[in-house]
């Protein structure tokens, strides 16, 4: 007789293909026909500055790379940030170290200023805490990058110390506040919108 078995595993459905869709944007999954957006966005110094892995130049290779390697990496959900069908950024979730999941943003320069990475953090953040069984989520900005800052302690984060990270583009380490989430906060904080999510 056949049955279905279920399998155990950290996550309760995949997550590499869903759609997240917030009040005015849309989360999926970068493809190679994202390519020229991602390098056109992340080509910036002023973004590359306050992100710790992407270089700068950013070329067309380092995108196609990106994505190659998003596409078949478990330990990483991340999503690109559209509004209104352009793409804006990019966020996600690091699960590569068990004990702190970390999450990480951009969003091209143009797009700075207007709300758009605090609600994509938030609707990160839900699939996270509801998808996976950690107890907390960890986050960092440089101390450099107030707005950074305000995103995070708007989604919840609690401000936990200073670290030094090395940022590719700036080819050195620089002090970097970090950031704790927990589960319980984030359930106080719940209602704070809507985010939907549609499998594909």
């Amino acid at each position: 007789m056949l049955q279905d078995i279920q399998i155990q595993t950290p996550s309760l459905r995949g997550t590499s293909s869903c759609v997240l869709e917030t009040e005015r944007l849309t989360l999926r999954r970068p493809t190679l026909a994202d390519v020229k957006a991602i390098t056109h966005l992340a080509n910036n110094r002023r973004i590359a500055e306050n992100t710790r892995r992407l270089p700068h130049p950013y070329l067309q290779e380092h995108a196609v790379e990106f994505v190659r390697a998003k596409a078949t990496d478990s330990s990483e959900t991340v999503f690109l940030i559209e509004h209104n069908y352009s793409p804006i950024g990019m966020v996600g979730i690091d699960r590569g170290e068990p004990d702190a999941p970390e999450l990480g943003y951009w969003l091209g320069v143009d797009h700075w200023g207007r709300g758009f990475g605090t609600e994509a953090a938030r609707a990160a953040i839900d699939l996270f805490f509801e998808e996976f069984d950690a107890e907390h989520l960890v986050s960092g900005a440089r101390v450099a990058n107030p707005a950074s800052r305000n995103i995070l302690e708007k989604c919840g984060f609690q401000w936990c110390g200073v670290e030094l990270h090395r940022f590719e583009a700036l080819g050195y380490s620089t002090p970097v506040d970090r950031f704790r989430l927990t589960r319980s906060v984030w359930a106080s904080l719940k209602n704070w919108g809507s985010s939907t999510r549609k499998e594909r």
